[in-house]
């Protein structure tokens, strides 16, 4: 199925970007259509000479409640006009006082006040008596009157605290716009993401497993790329590890042929020379048996399946213990993990074996620490040198320098384990116990199933 061209990264964020704001424009614009407009604050002549003559409740007209204040001086920002002039004369006319006893002032609105028309019926000309016209006053004002003792009564609207309904209205236009863009922004990012998210745990599970497939993840061109670069990384890294193990069991299979003919030929040799030289003989053919059978085992790739660590440890302990060893499991927790079992279990058995080789008993340790799968395996040994930790994973490093096999070994036990733990995305880690002894601590990433929370 032929595939249509990945949109870079860069034009998918702009245009999750142009799409939002787009939606939250159309999301206001419907918004505050649907919505009624807020009523202005306006005040009548009767409204202010009710205030000044101790009348306190709320004027008819939809607006802040008046209230008044004492001062020693007039408003300051006298304002002027025509209209302006109409509605303090009609308030000082209402209080029986001198205009000049009254100041209007009014800051930061535009608008002023103005002679409001007759009321007019629904159809047909204004009634004869409808009235003289109202004077009106918009917004926010200072209205002072002159007092008999010099001071000023100012009359000015109410200081809301909170916010007033219009500004509600506004707030619930922002929500709303908010919420029916939020799953259009969420279905957008999610698209973005999850290829970035799919090429993480395609790198999380070749960690856990070299040999695993290679990935095949859709998205944008930038992404399409890095999946490319990463299945080219994961197939070399594979023919390098396959070209070097077969290599290594090449060079390995060929030194038997020169082995076997030093073994004829010693028997010329002075028979106290012979001994000798049989050991050293001995030794490098367990040295190549032990490195064919590393090879054998790492050419082979085994399918991975769901192992629950505490079982496999204590099988290994208990086959310990019936050929007579010292050997227990103090915890087991249920813990799981995915891996070669087979593999695994030739771990687990090399660290039970050093343990019970240097020491005189074992004991094994399995529990979970964050995202990764802890198994201890502790002896009563003599313990390693710190400068000789790291080095004791090296191929053919002995810790134990009498050259006898049935002392030391070879020297591949744990560059075995390390190899195996690494495979399955793991660690080992060598350490001195407090009071003597030696820890072998693996960690192994658990399942993904068994490392998710339940929900």
């Amino acid at each position: 199925m032929m595939r249509l061209p990945a949109t870079p990264l860069f034009l998918q964020a702009l245009g999750l970007v142009i799409a939002t704001l787009v939606a939250a424009q159309i999301a206001t614009v419907v918004v505050i259509l649907s919505l009624p407009a807020p009523p202005p604050e306006v005040y009548s002549v009767a409204d202010v000479v009710a205030a000044v003559q101790g009348d306190m409740a709320t004027p008819a007209r939809e607006g802040r409640p008046l209230m008044t204040t004492f001062s020693a001086s007039p408003p300051a920002g006298e304002t002027f006009g025509r209209r302006r002039i109409t509605f303090r004369n009609a308030v000082a006319q209402a209080l029986s006082v001198s205009p000049t006893m009254v100041v209007i002032a009014q800051h930061g609105t535009r608008l002023i006040a103005f002679t409001a028309p007759p009321p007019r019926r629904p159809h047909g000309p204004s009634p004869e008596n409808a009235g003289p016209e109202q004077p009106l006053l918009f917004g926010a004002f200072h209205l002072g009157v002159r007092q008999a003792d010099g001071r000023w009564l100012i009359v000015k609207p109410k200081t809301a605290f909170g916010i007033d309904p219009w500004q509600q209205r506004v707030l619930l236009v922002l929500l709303l716009a908010a919420l029916a863009v939020a799953p259009l922004a969420w279905w957008f990012a999610r698209r973005l993401a999850a290829p970035i998210g799919a090429l993480a745990a395609g790198a999380e599970r070749l960690g856990r497993d070299p040999s695993a497939p290679p990935l095949d993840i859709q998205g944008s061109a930038e992404v399409t790329a890095a999946v490319g670069a990463f299945n080219e990384m994961q197939e070399r890294l594979r023919r390098y590890v396959e070209y070097r193990t077969t290599m290594i069991g090449a060079i390995a299979h060929d030194l038997r042929t020169p082995l076997t003919r030093l073994r004829f030929r010693i028997e010329a040799v002075p028979d106290d020379l012979r001994g000798k030289l049989a050991a050293d003989i001995d030794e490098m053919d367990a040295m190549v048996a032990a490195t064919l059978s590393f090879v054998r085992n790492a050419a082979q790739p085994r399918a991975r399946q769901m192992l629950e660590v505490a079982s496999l440890v204590e099988t290994v302990m208990d086959e310990a213990a019936e050929t007579g060893a010292d050997a227990a499991v103090e915890r087991a927790d249920r813990v799981v993990v995915d891996g070669d079992s087979l593999a695994l279990k030739r771990l687990i058995t090399n660290l039970v074996d050093n343990a019970l080789k240097f020491g005189s008993l074992a004991r094994g340790r399995v529990f979970s620490d964050g995202a990764m799968a802890i198994v201890e395996i502790d002896d009563n040994g003599p313990g390693i040198a710190e400068d000789q930790i790291e080095t004791a994973f090296e191929p053919f490093h002995r810790l134990e320098t009498s050259r006898s096999r049935d002392t030391g070994g070879i020297g591949l036990g744990l560059a075995v384990v390390r190899a195996i733990a690494r495979g399955h995305g793991g660690e080992v880690l060598l350490s001195n116990r407090i009071g003597g002894g030696l820890r072998a601590r693996l960690s192994l990433p658990l399942a993904l199933k068994a490392a998710q929370p339940s929900q």
